[in-house]
């Protein structure tokens, strides 16, 4: 079960995402990344939330500097992830991140060692497919 405090703050960002308080929302997920609890909730937890930030339905061509920015607070603790999960769905994120920030050498890299390992899995996969896109994107 999902931690209590995570949970309610995960809400309370969705809740200013449907009210359309994006620089609010985005300030929420920052703050949610940066913090020392943050890496104290379950993989699978974090995981979720990350993944409602990341993959994010309608992301502008042009982020504002506020997305931008929590995308970039994602970053540590998506690397921490991937060093002890060795997820290639948590490679996804962190390439979209390194991509959104504006490193692209960074997402590159990223995207083909979760490809390496996800190939090694499961070269049919729906992921697998979406990483070799983004490989071919950047």
């Amino acid at each position: 079960m999902a931690n209590e405090a995570l949970v309610n703050k995960v809400k309370a960002i969705v809740a200013q995402v449907r009210d359309k308080k994006m620089e609010e929302a985005y300030a929420g997920y920052r703050e949610l990344f940066t913090s020392p609890e943050f890496r104290t909730y379950e993989p699978n937890d974090r995981r979720q939330a990350l993944k409602l930030m990341i993959h994010a339905k309608n992301m502008p061509f042009q982020p504002a500097p506020y997305v931008v920015e929590a995308h970039r607070a994602a970053i540590e603790p998506l690397t921490e992830m991937v060093s002890v999960h060795n997820e290639p769905a948590d490679f996804e994120m962190l390439g979209m991140c390194h991509a959104l920030v504006g490193n692209e050498q960074g997402a590159m890299a990223v995207f083909k060692a979760g490809l390496a390992i996800e190939r090694e899995r499961n070269a049919q996969s729906d992921l697998c497919g979406a990483l070799m896109k983004r490989v071919s994107m950047l």
